[in-house]
């Protein structure tokens, strides 16, 4: 978890979009109303660069040092927890979407944990939100061939340099979801180890639509006419993320729900939607955003408490990319929901475009491990998720202000 002093709050944010010399009175509307309307709360975390006021300059040793704070904050709890030593590992896999940097960051980590030299080590870039899963599927596909290893998969982004100064309002929605955030994950095919495992993977499907050019251009990383870059997201993200689901859970779904719901479902599939509860009991959505969340959960057929553990991920965290998923899924050890062989189905989305799902198996009853949420979880689901700000702000919504200039709106949060 991030430090305190780089928490993001609606009012935060609308100050550092304050400093945005480039924005009209509309486009600061477009911001705050969907800051408000995000789903995101109050203490969401920011790169520090972006705090400082920097956002318009990044420079390559900001986007290292927040990654790398990542990296050794994660994995040396990984290592406390687990009591295996950095030389024990095997396989590590990085994967960081936005930021190849030589040494890659493989190297980094192996450097500062004084790994072995024969350690086979991956670093995957430009992979979007759903790298993780890619990560973990390259780790399967290399126990195949490599019999009893440790492996571990690092899972984050770097913002420093992404934060969008420009004006294109399909670029700007990412200011007001991607944040801060990563995490560690422990893996093995050793069956000595079976007993430490808390989930064994059953399956795992990958889907990609880059031959699609509507879908290969949905989400991408680009550059504006005045040279500002950002990721992209287009209007048709939420069409383009559900038929690249609906293919994905053609193939996965066949391999864990019983052969009879497949049947029915089948027969009368234009009266009915098939019934995941059969063989699933959880549902960890990638948090990428409130419309995706709702998306996703109409489309499937689930309930506002299978859609609780990305709501409020979203909530807390926001759109933390490729790490969302473990945080999601961290809601939901922490709640107490997960029971010795449960089934979880892991649902991601990424660039390119992407869906890429998973079935996890909960191997152990001894789940009272203290994770991300542990100060925090007692207040979730928390009463109210409306924005705190949104009455504070209204006024920007009113016609009657459009004689306030860009650099009124900056005065009036420089003395907030």
């Amino acid at each position: 978890m991030a430090p305190k002093e780089r928490k993001l709050d609606t009012h935060q944010c609308a100050k550092i979009v304050s400093r945005n010399k480039n924005l009209c009175i509309e486009d600061h509307r477009f911001l705050v109303r969907t800051m408000v309307n995000s789903g995101l709360g109050e203490e969401t975390y920011c790169p520090k660069s972006i705090i400082m006021g920097e956002e318009e300059h990044p420079k390559l040793v900001d986007s290292v040092s927040e990654i790398e704070a990542v990296f050794y904050d994660t994995l040396d709890r990984i290592f406390a927890r687990s009591k295996i030593l950095p030389s024990q590992v095997d396989i590590l896999v990085v994967n960081v979407s936005l930021l190849s940097a030589v040494p890659s960051l493989t190297s980094r980590i192996i450097n500062h944990y004084n790994m072995r030299s024969d350690i086979k080590s991956f670093n995957l870039s430009g992979m979007g939100c759903s790298a993780s899963l890619i990560s973990v599927d390259l780790v399967q596909h290399l126990f195949k061939a490599h019999k009893k290893k440790i492996a571990i998969v690092v899972s984050t982004e770097s913002m420093s340099s992404q934060w969008y100064s420009g004006r294109e309002r399909s670029m700007m929605i990412s200011n007001c979801l991607f944040r801060v955030g990563g995490c560690s994950m422990l893996l093995t095919n050793d069956s000595a180890r079976k007993n430490q495992a808390i989930l064994k993977l059953k399956c795992l499907v990958r889907t990609n639509l880059a031959s699609d050019d509507e879908a290969f251009h949905c989400c991408k990383q680009s550059e504006d006419a005045q040279g500002y870059k950002a990721i992209y997201l287009s209007k048709i993200l939420k069409t383009i993320a559900a038929r690249a689901l609906t293919k994905n859970l053609t193939v996965l779904l066949p391999k864990v729900l019983p052969l009879w719901e497949i049947i029915r479902y089948l027969l009368f599939k234009s009266s009915s939607k098939i019934n995941l509860k059969t063989g699933i009991n959880h549902f960890c959505l990638h948090p990428g955003g409130r419309a995706v969340i709702d998306e996703v959960g109409e489309n499937l057929g689930l309930n506002e408490y299978d859609l609780e553990p990305a709501r409020m991920t979203l909530h807390r965290f926001g759109n933390t990319s490729s790490a969302g998923l473990w945080y999601v899924l961290a809601y939901m050890e922490a709640k107490k929901r997960l029971k010795k062989g449960d089934r979880i189905l892991m649902i991601s989305f990424g660039a390119g475009f992407k869906s890429n799902n998973c079935i996890w198996e909960v191997m152990t009853s001894d789940l009272d491990r203290t994770n991300v949420w542990k100060d925090m979880i007692e207040n979730y689901p928390p009463k109210m998720t409306i924005n705190p700000y949104l009455e504070k702000l209204g006024w920007i919504n009113d016609k009657a202000m459009d004689f306030v200039t860009p650099e009124d709106i900056s005065k009036m949060f420089a003395r907030c």
